[in-house]
Formats: C-alpha cells, sequence, structure tokens
C-alpha cells in the first residue's frame, strides 16, 4: 500500500454525530456473545465507485455542496443507526472478576468523516485485470480490528474524490455490525439523501437495535479474560491478486443444472453450484498433493434460526462459516462438479437451528474470539459477502454506481466476495483473492475463464 497511498491525499475529516441524540444515548449499549466474538476481526470495508456527470465536472462548487448534503445525510442517518456514533469501551473488575465490553456513546465524538482527493481517474479503478493496491486507501481504519474501536470511531465514511469520480467507502467495526449492516446503513443513508425534506423522515426500513441474548444471559456478558493481549491477534494478509470475475444468469443456470444432474437430485442450488465450481477451479490452480485435505465454506447469516428469529434489519451479528466436509484435494478434483455440490449443499442443509443452538450453548461454556488465520485453516475456499445485498441501489445524486470495491478487512488467499452484477437479473461478480501463483494458474484455466468474463 505503501507505494500507492501517495496517490491519495487527506483533504479534511472530522467527526459527526446523530442530528439528534436518541434518548437512549446516554446509557450503555450492550454487545451480543454474536457481536463479541468478532473483537479481533478486521473492520468490515465496502463501497461504490460513482462517476461524475459531466455537469458535476464542470461545476465548481459541485464537491462542496455535495460533501456537504452527504455529511448531513449521515447525521440524519445516525439518529436511526446511534451505536455506530459510539465507542467501545471495557468495565474490569477483579472481585469479583469480571470483563465486559459495550458500545459507549457518551464520550464519543462520533462516526467518521473524511474527504480525500486523488489524481486517478474511474478507469483507472476499474480499467485493469486486477483491482489495484490503491482501493485499499479508499477506506478508513487501514489493517484495524474490531477491539480498536476503543480509540477510534466504529463507523467512518470516507470520499475519495477522483478526476471524473467518486468514491464512497465504509467501515464498519465488526463487532457492532455485519456485512448485512452495513448495507443497511449504505441503502438508509442513500435513502435520506435523495428524500426533498429530511426533518423527522421515517426511514422504510429502520433498523433494529435491540441485541439478541440467548435465554438467560444479557444485557451485561463477562467474557472470561483480564486483558485484550489474551485474545486480540492481528492477520497480515499475504500479498495477494485480486480480480473481479463476472457469471452471467445463464452461466449460473447452466452450472445449477449441470450440478443436479450430475448428482441426480434437484436440490442443489444456484450458488452451492457457483460454490462448487469456484472450489474446483481453485483447488486445481494450486496443484495441491492428491492426499491434501481441504475444504469450502460459506458465510451464513443464522438470524433466522433463533428463537425467537431475527428480523432482517437487526443491526448486529449472527454469523457462522458453514464448512464441507474435509475432502483430499485428489477426490475433488476426480469427481464431477456434481459430487462436489452436493458437498456444498450438505453443509447448508446441516447448518439447522438446533447446530446453531448447541454452537451457541457450547460458546457460553467456554467462550473464545475468532481468529481469521483458525478460523478457516490454510488451503481452503470461502465465499463471503452475499449477492442479495441491495448494493447497485444506492444512489447519491451520480446516477447508478459503476462498481462495487472492497478494502484490506478479512482478505486471505482464497477468500472470494460475492456480490450482485451491475445489471442485476441474476448475475454475479466474484471478488476473488489468491495467492499470484495460484491467480495465474486459474487465469489459465480453460474450464474456467470459458464460462466467466472480467468485470469492473
Amino acid at each position: 500500500m505503501d507505494s500507492t497511498s501517495s496517490e491519495v491525499k487527506i483533504v479534511s475529516q472530522c467527526f459527526v454525530k446523530p442530528k439528534t441524540i436518541p434518548e437512549k444515548w446516554k446509557e450503555p449499549y450492550h454487545l451480543s456473545p454474536l457481536d463479541l466474538v468478532m473483537l479481533s476481526m478486521h473492520y468490515l470495508q465496502n463501497g461504490l465507485l460513482f462517476l461524475k456527470s459531466d455537469d458535476a465536472t464542470k461545476t465548481k462548487d459541485f464537491m462542496e455542496t455535495w460533501l456537504q448534503k452527504l455529511r448531513d445525510s449521515l447525521a440524519e442517518t445516525l439518529v436511526h443507526f446511534y451505536p455506530l456514533a459510539g465507542r467501545l469501551s471495557t468495565l474490569k473488575t477483579d472481585n469479583p472478576r469480571s470483563y465486559s465490553v459495550f458500545v459507549d456513546c457518551n464520550d464519543s465524538p462520533g462516526a467518521g468523516f473524511i474527504h480525500a482527493k486523488s489524481d486517478l481517474s474511474v478507469r483507472d479503478i476499474v480499467g485493469s485485470n486486477y483491482v489495484p493496491l490503491v482501493v485499499q486507501s479508499f477506506f478508513d481504519h487501514h489493517k484495524a480490528v474490531s477491539h480498536d474501536g476503543h480509540t477510534m470511531s466504529l463507523f467512518s465514511v470516507k470520499v475519495t474524490e477522483l478526476v471524473d469520480g467518486v468514491f464512497i467507502g465504509f467501515s464498519l467495526n465488526h463487532a457492532v455490525g455485519d456485512g448485512g449492516s452495513l448495507w443497511h446503513f449504505f441503502n438508509s443513508l442513500s435513502e435520506i439523501f435523495n428524500a426533498q425534506e429530511t426533518d423527522n423522515l421515517l426511514l422504510k426500513n429502520p433498523p433494529v437495535l435491540s441485541r439478541w441474548f440467548p435465554k438467560g444471559y444479557g444485557p451485561v456478558y463477562n467474557l472470561p479474560f483480564t486483558h485484550s493481549d489474551e485474545f486480540i491477534s492481528r492477520f497480515e494478509s499475504p500479498v495477494l491478486k485480486e480480480r473481479i470475475f463476472h457469471f452471467s444468469s445463464e452461466t449460473i443456470t447452466s452450472l445449477k443444472s449441470k450440478a443436479n444432474e450430475e448428482s441426480r437430485t434437484t436440490t442443489i442450488s444456484s450458488f452451492q453450484a457457483l460454490a462448487a465450481f469456484m472450489w474446483r477451479c481453485i483447488t486445481r490452480a494450486r496443484n495441491l498433493p492428491y492426499d491434501h485435505e481441504i475444504r469450502c465454506s460459506l458465510a451464513a447469516n443464522n438470524g433466522t434460526k433463533l428463537d425467537p428469529p431475527l428480523s432482517l434489519s437487526y443491526l448486529g451479528n449472527c454469523l457462522s462459516a458453514v464448512k464441507s466436509k474435509t475432502v483430499t484435494s485428489g477426490e475433488l478434483l476426480e469427481n464431477d462438479l456434481g459430487w462436489a455440490a452436493l458437498k456444498m449443499h450438505e453443509a447448508v442443509i446441516g447448518n439447522t437451528s438446533e447446530v446453531v443452538s448447541e454452537t451457541i450453548k457450547n460458546w457460553l461454556k467456554s467462550s473464545y474470539v475468532f481468529h481469521l488465520e483458525k478460523l478457516l485453516g490454510a488451503m481452503v475456499v470461502h465465499i463471503g459477502s452475499s449477492p442479495r445485498f441491495k448494493m447497485y441501489e444506492c444512489e447519491f445524486g451520480m446516477g447508478k454506481a459503476v462498481a462495487v470495491r472492497s478494502g484490506y478487512g478479512g482478505k486471505f488467499d482464497g477468500k472470494i466476495s460475492a456480490y450482485a452484477g451491475r445489471e442485476g437479473g441474476g448475475t454475479i461478480d466474484l471478488e476473488v483473492c489468491l495467492l499470484p501463483e495460484f491467480m495465474e494458474a486459474l487465469e489459465s484455466d480453460q474450464e474456467f475463464m470459458s464460462v466467466v468474463s472480467s468485470s469492473s
């Protein structure tokens, strides 16, 4: 990043509080056990790239007016999502021994708001095969983990002004929300930005702020630690190649049909077939020994599996990595797509309410914090994010976004993020992160390249 960060210069930065301070602002906002496991995970970093209109490019005070409107909209949106304007705080006692982490809004300056400039163009960002490293500079909280929210904002907006475009980058503390929470905020900010009148605006889909706690627990949950050194680690990603691959709806339908036909079933979904396809292609690119053990996993939102089920508008975490059974590299490649897709299907249907409940019960008996390097292991393929998120519905006076991009956070060899394609209609863009030699091998795979195309 150092070689490219000079291309992005910060012009101004400030903090933004809710336009009106909610009644509960002064009260501690307690986190669920499902949030606390994320304390050592990177901040979530997602953003949208927009092309300025010709009029905006020519108008001298366009950015100044637009930035003020965005800042005002942020203050209004934070009324509904007020915990994002807080900071983390830890309460420790020795007798009785306790260690609890919560959100404190009282002593927080608010959410971050940064304006930066770059001499780069939209084409510089989307025009090459690989995502340029400079994109990491479009986000605040580079390499930060959630526990750092004790001393930095839990949520930050960084606006990078390009020669002919604007990038809006969000950084969200993972202990406060998941990817669904981030895009819910993005959609809400867009809704308020585009509203004619923001006074007392009622969002169409306001967030549910009440935290979920297991029966008999909460709102305060004590972690079995005495110091953050006992549970915080900082995962450093190796140098990766990152590329966006586009899958048409026809390609995805074809993969689904092929997977179901080969496994003699009708139950494999489009996404399970796509995951199996990527798992096989990446494993082939890695050229592993026959008996090397591997698996594929998917990020799953378990909100509907809780009792009672969580609202889709819930602000917070309820995630797990749904993992396939461990197989060998040789087994995966000597069998067909249907065999691999069935393994993914079995993993998904095996993630039942009972399994989720048992996992939570076990965590309460012996609490721990997720660590990226231990959570997934080596030589895995893991697919996160979701094509269900309404990314391209976020508009800020410059039309539909040109592209979705993400920051440094949470990336490793074998990490894939799934986004809805810009044109909609069931298309999917996969942001694939691999070690350079594995990416080169994947790009040389005719089976893979024949069904995908690069996408902006």
